[in-house]
């Protein structure tokens, strides 16, 4: 066990924990923080997807050991209310269907847009790639994005 101090959504937060614990088991079973999901653990779907110093990273595979004294965002500490333009765009393009994977699709558009705030489809395509969505909803991912870079 190791006591390990980070930045969690804009505070300060301090866990007593084993330090190769992926932070996605400590945001869920230690933090309660339930937006951030498990899809296949090994980083291949995008669902656990945290920006880990403003960029997006795979929860699944980041060890807390890697955390101490950095930030992290989750898709609760993304806005207070819902209303972050990309939280917005996905609402208005009516994007998410089973809504399993929407977290980690919104936290990989935002940090896409962060440094790309004009991207073309072909950016759009390449900075989502990662991310899985089993209901399909790609085209209106795409165009949430564009709405969204707006």
């Amino acid at each position: 066990m190791a006591t390990i101090t980070f930045k969690l959504n804009g505070k300060r937060q301090t866990l007593n924990a084993d330090p190769q614990m992926p932070l996605l088991w400590a945001l869920r079973d230690t933090l309660n923080l339930k937006g951030t999901k498990y899809g296949c653990g090994v980083g291949q779907c995008g669902a656990c997807t945290v920006h880990f110093n403003g960029t997006a990273t795979r929860s699944c595979q980041l060890p807390l050991s890697a955390i101490a004294n950095q930030e992290i965002t989750t898709i609760e500490g993304l806005s207070a209310n819902g209303d972050h333009p990309v939280q917005k765009a996905w609402l208005d393009h009516d994007v998410a269907q089973c809504g399993y994977c929407q977290a980690g699709q919104i936290m990989s558009a935002v940090s896409l847009l962060k440094t790309n705030p004009k991207p073309t489809d072909e950016d759009i395509d390449n900075a989502m790639s990662g991310n899985i969505c089993r209901c399909g909803t790609y085209l209106r991912i795409k165009e949430a994005i564009h709405s969204a870079a707006k």
